[in-house]
């Protein structure tokens, strides 16, 4: 199915800013208007993008984002999906600012998905960063056009002209005119190419760099935020899938008889089981399709299926540990390469080496999966919480054999996400459930379907040996790594590709004369996914814990080894990363350097911060780690306690973020603090193992995360000032969280922490 993803370049973005103008061509799906709408609970048909547009009222329309109505009322699109970290409280503010509008008429409605609107996957640190300039352009497409109908109007030049406070006013003559009144006139006009529109000069952005406030956040408290459970339609059923405990097993027999019997239960159908590579199947398994969500779960439950575990059966994560340990004990396949690295580490006076190792972990965003799918008439339509409508789209394209067009998506809110739900197999179970059954169909996972049934974070080792001259100068660094890569999900893969160490290994600037990295074979017995921050996890904890092993050995203060070994400010070229190239997060590494004095920048802050040249004397345990992802830099203090019944604890910490240019300080603010929440549970407690090719895990009983008593008792950010292009938020928080927590341990224990979780080393973390 994957083949059927399509390709969006920067080109057939910007192609898409320039739709006809004429008529409101939004294909929306708005949480909003379900919300002020009954009919999204009670049973009555929602609105879809067709019926929209038939409702659609004239007005100025020079792109797939942007719509002024000639009552004034602005609508911005917004074509990211919202799952908590504010992108329409973010994105549609910036398109606003560059058009001058006033926020408090300005209407965001959630875009379906569709190509015209480019890049929709909302994953990766990507919905600003990637797009920042093209969102303002949007926004000064339909300012460059009302301006324009102004000074037609007036008779004056354009350049006299200013667009604010949802008006265009003439300077010379104190005359003004309200968006309302220009629309019909502007709609007229040719549409500007992208090229030829003025952005506004940054000191004009009122609103970008501020704290803004979280838009959606009323609906999140008063209840009327629909999510993807919270979609209904007449004459529809819920379905709970039975699915293999192991990955690449199948139904060998069944008996739905006892299932049939519960009341509300109406169908049991089996579902295709998939095969490798297992890219957005569905898992395969029996589908029980009941009246209500209850009847569903207790039909389920009473079925009697016998499986075959297939040749993923054998697969134990505990034992898999020693395989990936042997793996980065022998050479790999170099991606980088600087020096002699086996000559420098033969002459050294001494070799430092050590192993690290992260488990397999699971997403588990609060919201477990849901969608509802309707296929009648050589059509489909959906309803879900979706990171990637347009992946979502093509999959169910691909399911039912159907033209790209004869599906919509609707986005709804999502409860969370953190990449589980950018994977479309929930979407392939509930497409195919609904032809099957011939009636609207909500596939509804549990907590223990998403703990067991995840694309999971890969599991990891890592072997770092460094050689120190007399003088205790690091001359060496060989960095082994394995783990089974996420494109095993998609094509045969045994150990990770170049691109896979382009996240913390092969873009990590080193002072250092020698240098290699090498990936071991690593194969994949579960499916593969990406997790907040992805290989940036382990690659950070190995390389942090590492440099404040050899401040040990040194005896010097870990912050100056860590500065020691990063270098002096410099943009780093990749001659002296000894790569021939970085993908760079997709961005090229002429607007996006590696910049070690950004990276200096945020070590110093952070440690300032914290007083952490104080921390001997106030008897402080404090650990530090810094890491660049996604194009920003962050780094990161702990401090770790003992608490009276000597549980060890995290009771503050401080991080600073350079992310260049932000829109809303506020939710970079939110997104830090969760990255703290979230870094703490992988620290502590985070690992998903297998045994017999099943998850161990079910739930948050077996899978614990930071609980609130637990949380820190205060938590610093520090957001840097730049003028810099734009980093990503949502994930760079993450990486070094788990190492300086880790190397806090160390400062107050004595006993250093190689593995996660931490409660590993410390069993008494689970009590």
């Amino acid at each position: 199915m994957t083949e059927r993803l399509q390709k969006i370049t920067r080109r057939s973005f910007l192609e898409g800013l320039n739709l006809a103008v004429g008529g409101l061509t939004l294909g929306l799906f708005s949480a909003e208007a379900l919300a002020a709408e009954p009919s999204g609970r009670t049973g009555k048909k929602p609105k879809t993008g067709s019926e929209a547009q038939e409702r659609s009222a004239p007005g100025l329309n020079p792109n797939a984002f942007v719509h002024v109505a000639p009552d004034g009322t602005v609508t911005i699109v917004c074509h990211r999906s919202e799952m908590g970290q504010g992108i329409r409280s973010s994105l549609p503010v910036l398109i606003a600012d560059e058009l001058g509008a006033d926020m408090a008429r300005v209407r965001i409605v959630q875009a379906d998905g569709d190509r015209k609107y480019g890049d929709q996957n909302t994953d990766g640190s990507n919905s600003v960063r990637g797009i920042y300039e093209d969102m303002r352009r949007a926004g000064a497409t339909a300012r460059t056009m009302l301006v324009a109908a102004a000074a037609r109007r007036w008779k004056v030049k354009p350049e006299d002209c200013e667009a604010r406070d949802h008006a265009v006013f003439h300077r010379g003559s104190q005359r003004t005119l309200g968006f309302g009144e220009l629309a019909g006139e502007a709609a007229k006009l040719a549409v500007p190419k992208p090229a030829d529109v003025r952005l506004r000069p940054k000191e004009e952005l009122r609103r970008v760099g501020k704290d803004l406030p979280l838009l959606d956040g009323p609906a999140y408290v008063n209840g009327s935020a629909l999510f993807g459970a919270d979609i209904r339609l007449p004459g529809m059923l819920v379905a709970m899938i039975a699915r293999p405990a192991v990955v690449g097993g199948r139904v060998a027999r069944y008996d739905a008889t006892r299932a049939l019997a519960v009341p509300g239960v109406k169908r049991v159908i089996e579902l295709p089981a998939p095969r490798a590579p297992y890219t957005f199947q569905s898992w395969g398994g029996i589908a029980v399709l009941a009246e209500n969500t209850w009847a569903a779960m207790k039909g389920r439950a009473a079925l009697d299926i016998t499986w075959e575990d297939g040749p993923n059966a054998a697969y134990d994560s505990r034992q898999y540990r020693e395989t990936l340990g042997a793996s980065v004990r022998a050479p790999g396949t170099a991606v980088r390469n600087v020096g002699d690295v086996d000559a420098a580490l033969a002459k050294a006076a001494r070799v430092i080496e050590a192993e690290y190792y992260v488990p397999h972990l699971p997403h588990v965003p609060m919201e477990p999966l849901a969608a509802l799918a309707r296929v009648e008439g050589g059509a489909c339509e959906i309803w879900a919480p979706t990171q990637h409508p347009q992946a979502a789209r093509s999959v169910a394209a691909g399911v039912l054999q159907l033209p790209e067009d004869k599906v919509q998506v609707h986005v709804t809110f999502l409860g969370g996400g953190f990449g589980r739900k950018s994977k479309a197999d929930f979407i392939a179970e509930v497409v195919w459930l609904a032809r099957e059954a011939g009636v609207p169909v909500r596939v509804q996972w549990t907590r223990e379907d998403d703990v067991r049934n995840d694309y999971y974070h890969s599991v990891s080792t890592q072997r770092l040996s460094a050689g120190l001259d007399e003088a205790g100068k690091v001359v060496a660094w060989r960095h082994r790594t394995a783990f089974p890569p996420i494109g095993s999900t998609f094509a045969p893969a045994n150990r990770p590709a170049p691109r896979d160490l382009q996240q913390g290994v092969t873009d990590l600037a080193l002072a250092i004369p020698n240098v290699r990295a090498e990936a071991c074979e690593a194969n994949a017995h579960v499916r593969i996914g990406w997790l907040r921050s992805v290989y940036n996890i382990f690659h950070a904890f190995a390389v942090n814990s590492f440099v404040d092993e050899l401040a040990q050995a040194r005896a010097v203060d870990p912050r100056d080894m860590l500065l020691e070994v990063l270098g002096p400010p410099r943009v780093v070229s990749l001659e002296e990363l000894g790569v021939p190239k970085l993908e760079n997060y997709g961005r090229s590494l002429d607007e996006h350097p590696i910049d070690t004095g950004r990276m200096r920048r945020v070590i110093e802050r952070v440690t300032a911060l914290s007083r952490w040249d104080d921390r001997k004397k106030d008897g402080r345990a404090l650990g530090l780690a810094a890491h660049r992802s996604f194009l920003s830099y962050v780094a990161v203090v702990a401090s770790v306690v003992k608490d009276l019944e000597g549980k060890l604890r995290v009771d503050e910490a401080w991080i600073v973020v350079d992310a260049g240019t932000v829109i809303n300080t506020d939710r970079v603010r939110s997104q830090m603090e969760g990255s703290i929440i979230f870094g703490m549970s992988l620290a502590l407690y985070g690992e998903i193992s297998m045994k017999g090719g099943a998850v161990e895990q079910s739930n948050f009983r077996d899978f614990k995360l930071v609980r609130i008593g637990e949380a820190p008792r205060k938590l610093h950010v520090d957001i840097i000032e730049s003028d810099g292009r734009p980093g990503g938020i949502g994930e760079p928080g993450v990486p070094p969280v788990a190492p300086a927590i880790a190397n806090a341990v160390f400062a107050l224990t004595g006993t250093r922490v190689r593995e996660l979780p931490i409660a590993r080393t410390f069993p008494s973390l689970q009590v």
